[in-house]
């Protein structure tokens, strides 16, 4: 009995055994394929990248022949993230999709006291619970360019140098005149100074604002929140393109200027972006080095939007510069007829300045013709005989001057 006991409970021991086995076994193929299942869900494209990788194989060869042809405007097109800029809008996608962008006026939200804070906190919750359609916030991060601020304070230094010239030239001739008190001219020199030292206050200005141009390191942050409008939310009606952008403008504008108002309430200011500003805001996100030193201005001065330029046609050349020489013989013959005129003029003047006293003898001796029947016969024939008398003497008078004169030129020549 006991050997019997004994295989029996062996047999009953390797039973248990093999079905602890199985079930083992069991657990592992459920876990494995439970893996394999989650696998599948998470990657459901392995299998068709595995198929396309044999079929792009296939058709590397193809795509590298045609590499040249397909590289035209429109591959590079692709790459772009918009089609053009107009009506402050950005179309993308060929006129499917329209971006509007506002710009905001950050808050110094740290030096706020606790109220205010709270004000802040809850007009931005309010923000947020009035948003019906999904947005974008982008920060873009610039170098100041003081360039402009720089021409406008030198334009102005300028005239306060210009007008401080004038009035120290003012100052000097009411000096040198004694027609002003001294308290009027105590008076405008304190003006004077006024100005003196607004002028190097200005070029004071000038010269921190240079080196601070200088500095890279200063940087200023621009907040911009995105608006889109995409053509498919009209599915129902056809609409040409003109009426597709003057619905996406009416919407976008719409959904903009609440906005503003929204965020007014946590003391944040915004503003549309017209399209040159979208231009800016494009060109420094896609030239960010160069826009340091080469803005959207001299860009666009430069011609940088242009694919190519063509010269003046040559016929019109030559009828500007024929325009040109017309113009300038015709100013220079207005002022020789002009000087001319004026010459002849001058001549007449000092010929009747040289024969001034003879003229003066002659009317004399009219005078005392027409009024001789007053003054008497006798008179006035004395009176007429003497005139002719100091005519006489006058003319010999200076016929030895003019012999004085040339017998002293004469000695100067010989010496």
């Amino acid at each position: 009995m006991s050997n019997m006991d004994s295989n029996t409970i062996s047999n009953i021991l390797v039973i248990v055994l093999s079905v602890m086995f199985f079930i083992l076994l069991v657990l592992i193929a459920v876990f494995i394929g439970l893996r394999a299942r989650e696998k599948s869900i998470n990657n459901p494209k392995k299998e068709e990248n595995l198929s396309d990788t044999n079929s792009n194989k296939k058709n590397s060869k193809t795509t590298e022949k045609n590499v040249n042809n397909s590289y035209n405007k429109q591959s590079i097109m692709d790459f772009m993230d918009f089609d053009k800029v107009e009506d402050n809008m950005i179309v993308q996608k060929k006129g499917k999709r329209y971006l509007m962008v506002v710009e905001c006026q950050g808050v110094n939200y740290d030096l706020m006291s606790n109220m205010e804070k709270v004000a802040v906190e809850e007009g931005f919750q309010q923000f947020l619970n009035t948003l019906r359609h999904p947005i974008q916030i982008y920060i873009q991060t610039r170098t100041i360019n003081l360039e402009s601020s720089i021409s406008n304070y030198k334009a102005k230094v300028k005239e306060i140098e210009d007008k401080y010239r004038r009035m120290m030239f003012e100052y000097n001739n009411m000096k040198d005149s004694d027609t002003y008190s001294q308290e009027e001219l105590d008076k405008y020199l304190f003006e004077l100074t006024k100005q003196r030292n607004m002028l190097e206050y200005g070029r004071d200005i000038v010269q921190d604002t240079e080196r601070m141009s200088l500095n890279k390191s200063v940087l200023n942050k621009k907040y911009y929140i995105i608006i889109s409008y995409y053509a498919e939310e009209n599915p129902e009606h056809k609409y040409d393109i003109e009426e597709i952008r003057n619905m996406a403008f009416s919407e976008l504008y719409t959904k903009a200027q609440s906005m503003i108002r929204t965020l007014s309430a946590c003391s944040i200011s915004g503003k549309i972006l017209s399209s040159k500003e979208l231009i800016e805001l494009l060109y420094v996100a896609y030239n960010r080095d160069e826009s340091e030193t080469f803005g959207i201005d001299k860009a666009m001065q430069a011609g940088y939007d242009d694919l190519y330029s063509t010269a003046p046609d040559v016929f019109e050349k030559k009828v500007k510069a024929l325009d040109q020489v017309v113009h300038d013989r015709a100013v220079d013959l207005a002022n020789q007829t002009v000087d001319k005129i004026r010459s002849k003029n001058q001549q007449k003047a000092e010929e009747t300045e040289e024969n001034m006293e003879e003229l003066v003898r002659k009317m004399a001796e009219i005078i005392i013709g027409d009024n001789r029947n007053y003054v008497g016969v006798d008179v006035a024939s004395e009176a007429i005989k003497e005139l002719e008398k100091s005519k006489e003497e006058g003319e010999e008078s200076d016929e030895k001057v003019k012999k004085t004169t040339r017998g002293r030129k004469k000695k100067t020549a010989n010496s």
